[in-house]
């Protein structure tokens, strides 16, 4: 039985390491098949969802562990991998009872640096 080679088209993954900054752009641009209208517009999205996602954070509602986990899925999407690693910080020490007070302050400031970073990268 002969063997048949088929071209196939394959998509690289997520980086192992991420690129510098607070948003991978090399990332970003796969995940949005290079399309800068789309880039805009998840960058945007992300931007409001984040800050949005925060403000309910700080008030420790019962779901503060859904909604860490809903900001580290958005955050890996668009390649804010610091904001992914906070929310996931948050998220552990949420569902385990740990005190949540540090990994909060730290997924503040991973969202405030991915923010500005988004808002220089929308100003091109």
């Amino acid at each position: 039985m002969p063997l048949h080679a088929e071209r196939v088209e394959w998509t690289q993954s997520p980086p192992l390491a991420p690129g510098d900054g607070p948003i991978d752009v090399d990332h970003l641009k796969r995940m949005t098949l290079g399309d800068p209208a789309l880039e805009r517009e998840v960058l945007t999205m992300f931007s409001a969802q984040s800050a949005r996602i925060l403000g309910e954070l700080a008030a420790l509602p019962a779901e503060a562990a859904t909604h860490a986990h809903t900001l580290k899925g958005s955050a890996r999407a668009i390649g804010a991998f610091a904001v992914a690693d906070a929310a996931a910080k948050l998220e552990t020490a949420l569902s385990g009872g740990s005190d949540p007070a540090q990994p909060l302050a730290a997924l503040g400031a991973a969202i405030a640096e991915a923010r500005t970073a988004i808002e220089l990268i929308l100003r091109r």
